[in-house]
Order: C-alpha cells, then structure tokens, then sequence
C-alpha cells in the first residue's frame, strides 16, 4: 500500500483495511521497511479506535537509510528493542499481537536475536514470535530459545520451495504458516501480459521473473492458471488463492491489495473448495520449479537464510 507496487492511495488503502475488517480478514501485516515507516503509521491510522478487532502483525530486521537504500540485515538484540518500541510509535498502539523477524541475521546468533524478542513479551510489548524466510536449522535453534508462533515464507503456485521441508518442519514443531505473495506479486492473477504492463516505479520491473525470457515463459504458467479458472467459473486469483488455502488448515495466506476490488475478489476466494482431483490437476500444472527466474534479485535472494 506505502511502496514497491506503484502509487500509492493512503485514502483507499484506509478503506480497503476498513472493508477487509469488515469481511472478516483481521489479520493485518506490515513491516517497518515498507515506506520506510509510512505503512505502519498507515495502519495506525486505519486501527483508530478499533484495534482489537484485529490481530496485528509487523516486522523488524531490515535496515534501510533514510533515501530508502538497503543497507542490510540486523538481529542484535539493542535493535530489537529499538525497533518494536518504533513501531509501537508509529502504529499508534500498546502492543503487537504478532512480531516477526523480517529476515534472519547471519552475523547474530538466532537465540540472541529471539531472546532479545522474548524480553517484549514479558513486557508486554508483543504476544507472540515469527520468523520469515529462516531456514529449518534455524527454526529449530530459535524454538529453543522462545516459542515460534509462526513462519512467514513466500509459498504459491510458483513458488513451492516450502513443501519438502519447511511445511513439514512448521507441522512437526506445531508453527503456524503464512505465506507472503499467494499470487506470485500478481502474474498469477493474469494482470499482467507484457513487462510493460508494471507501472512506472514498481519495483518487479526489477525482478528476474517479470524480465525478458523469464517472463515469457511464467506467461505460459499464467495461462495455464487462467484456463483452469475459467472452467471453474472463477479468477485466476482466487483459483490460485483457494489452491493454498487447500494445502492445511494451518495455513494462513496474506495476499497484498491495496483497492476494495481485489480484496473482495480476493476474499471470495474462501467459498471456493476445490475437489481432489482438481488440486492435482492444478498441482501438475504449476509444479515445484515451475517458475522462470529467481524470486528475487541476486543481492536479496542473498538476505534469505538457507
């Protein structure tokens, strides 16, 4: 809504929170690095005076200067500190119902960095602990160390990296799991049908799957994807959005949107089940490693833990 897709509505994005609370979506997810702060004092402003009614989510670790740069990773427990009480600021509220770390700091042990979030929620800042984008060992030192509430990893039709290890991981130490960009940061929906098609400003125009070959052939897997959709009777979003839902009930999917439109045809996504045979045939139209390209580019694939 604050960055990466475009130009932003801080107006609509407002009525688009307001409108998913009242459709029944509560979990809201943000990040400190998304407009450099100006997302969650978004979603401050949308929560005012009705913050319990949802669960909210935000995220340290990131570091960026003050023009927006990347300037790398942080989990030193001072910075932990620092940043949730930043985020308290700016988001306008008492505590966060669930504090993820952004991306996993290879220069400070996972149990400093979770002790240090473990201190917030005997204070009372943070209920509960997640991660994003760790890898299985590190899950394992950081359970140690604090309850993992849950994992936030990119999982969709394109992306299934998860599936061998990860998921059965989260299962087996009882972590819930949230996957980030259900639909492929949209190419799953069909929107997109030359690189053109990305607004001036968007940051995909920069990822290796929406560049050159590589976007030519994910097409193919869109349309795939759509031609599916058509014979149920549905968007290719929701098709692609009720094909995660399908995998567990432990799987809770944060779709970005920042217009009313999507996020009501994103919600209707809930009513559609999907028969067994239909999941396989979805399954074998979008297999692990379908997808052209990396999911990032090369220096932000490197901040991921593996």
């Amino acid at each position: 809504m604050s960055e990466f897709y475009g130009a932003r509505d801080d107006q609509e994005s407002i009525a688009t929170i307001h409108r998913a609370i009242a459709l029944g979506l509560t979990l809201l997810d943000t990040a400190d690095i998304y407009g450099c702060g100006e997302n969650e004092r978004l979603v401050g402003r949308a929560l005012q005076g009705r913050r319990r009614e949802v669960i909210l989510a935000t995220k340290f670790g990131n570091v960026r200067d003050g023009n927006g740069n990347f300037l790398g990773v942080n989990g030193r427990p001072e910075y932990v500190r620092k940043c949730c009480d930043a985020s308290l600021l700016r988001l306008g509220v008492d505590d966060i119902d669930l504090y993820y770390q952004h991306r996993v700091d290879p220069q400070v042990p996972i149990e400093e960095t979770v002790g240090a979030m473990s201190e917030l929620v005997r204070a009372g800042k943070v209920r509960y602990l997640g991660l994003s984008e760790a890898a299985p060992a590190t899950i394992r030192r950081a359970m140690k160390a604090h309850p993992i509430s849950a994992l936030q990893t990119e999982y969709s039709l394109w992306t299934r990296d998860v599936e061998p290890e990860i998921l059965p991981l989260c299962r087996e130490l009882g972590i819930g799991f949230v996957p980030y960009s259900p639909l492929g940061r949209g190419f799953l929906t069909g929107s997109f049908k030359k690189p053109e098609d990305l607004s001036a400003g968007d940051w995909r125009s920069k990822s290796p799957r929406f560049q050159g070959e590589n976007f030519e052939r994910n097409l193919e897997l869109a349309e795939r994807i759509e031609t599916l959709a058509r014979r149920r009777k549905c968007t290719a979003a929701q098709l692609a959005l009720a094909w995660v839902l399908a995998q567990g009930n432990d799987i809770v999917p944060i779709p970005g949107t920042k217009r009313r439109k999507y996020l009501e045809e994103n919600a209707a996504a809930l009513n559609l089940e999907l028969a067994p045979a239909e999941l396989e045939e979805i399954s074998a139209a979008a297999p692990p490693g379908v997808a052209a390209g990396a999911r990032y580019p090369e220096a932000a694939m490197n901040a991921v833990n593996r």
